[in-house]
């Protein structure tokens, strides 16, 4: 059964107040702490993840109990100034071993930034969480592992996704699609400029926490792979798994909208779809970004 659910301020507030009283309507993991206990309570880890000779800081948000625990990688974005680690908070409350990294280059991880390196670390996280030791340090189930990436983050979630198919699931904020459509439909002799209008674009987003690239070095990136990135193709891999696509009013609606109808065009009868009135970042609506992927969450593990 396919799902879709289209959110706005306007009808959120609306729902609210038609129906039962604001606070009953907030799960409990966004107003709750969970009660303390003795053994293996609620903690916080630090550690780094091997990729490609590089070792990513890495931190993990391990909710009590012993586990094992079902996974969220939370991925951030271009260049990660949004980290989503309020989300990783009320996620690790609702159950959840949360686990975040900075790809290689970005944020103090050693190496050189590019994409390709992000999908590659993504990939060595995987493995990482896969790892026995590794889970049972993290009290985590590498059977039960959920990608959730923000704008960049959630290109890297589906891509990722669709060439690993021990993924559970996918939730998608605000994915970008790195231009590679527009790349894509570039004639060779306007090439050159669109890779300059990518690169200032790039450059607008902020380059100072990513190191070993430049704009013009990226945008060249994502010229080169355009079709090996095209977004819609991706669609038949995660066309069996439930796939939870965010929007807000940031300009990405329309790529994400396409996504979603290439994934029904491929079967996929478990996605599900919410829009926001808000900016890239979610910046209003903080509480309905937490309360929506937790519902993805919840419905989940009802499967």
């Amino acid at each position: 059964m396919t799902l879709r659910l289209i959110l706005s301020t306007a009808l959120l507030s609306a729902s609210l107040s038609a129906t039962l009283p604001a606070a009953a309507q907030v799960p409990a993991p966004i107003t709750t702490d969970p009660a303390h206990t003795a053994t293996n309570p609620a903690s916080f880890a630090t550690f780094q993840i091997p990729s490609h000779g590089a070792q990513l800081n890495a931190i993990a948000y391990i909710p009590s109990g012993p586990g094992p625990h079902p996974v969220v990688l939370l991925l951030h974005g271009f260049p990660g100034n949004e980290k989503n680690l309020d989300l990783a908070q009320t996620i690790r409350r609702a159950g959840w071993t949360v686990v975040y990294f900075d790809y290689r280059g970005s944020w103090g991880s050693p190496g050189d930034f590019s994409f390709t390196h992000s999908i590659e670390d993504t990939q060595s996280a995987i493995a990482f969480l896969h790892d026995p030791a590794n889970a049972k340090k993290l009290r985590a189930d590498p059977s039960y592992i959920v990608l959730i990436g923000h704008s960049m983050g959630g290109f890297m979630a589906r891509y990722v996704a669709a060439q690993d198919p021990s993924i559970k699931a996918v939730g998608l904020i605000s994915a970008a699609d790195m231009s590679v459509d527009m790349m894509q439909s570039i004639k060779p002799e306007q090439q050159k400029t669109a890779i300059a209008a990518l690169a200032v674009g790039l450059a607008d987003e902020g380059m100072a926490p990513l190191a070993g690239c430049t704009p013009e070095s990226l945008a060249k990136e994502v010229a080169a792979n355009a079709a090996a990135w095209n977004i819609p193709t991706l669609a038949p891999k995660l066309a069996t798994r439930p796939i939870l696509v965010i929007t807000s009013d940031d300009g990405l609606a329309p790529s994400n909208d396409a996504f979603v109808e290439a994934l029904h065009k491929a079967g996929n009868q478990d996605v599900k779809t919410v829009h926001m009135a808000t900016d890239h970042s979610y910046s209003d609506q903080r509480i309905a970004l937490e309360e929506a992927v937790l519902d993805g969450l919840d419905h989940l593990q009802q499967k």
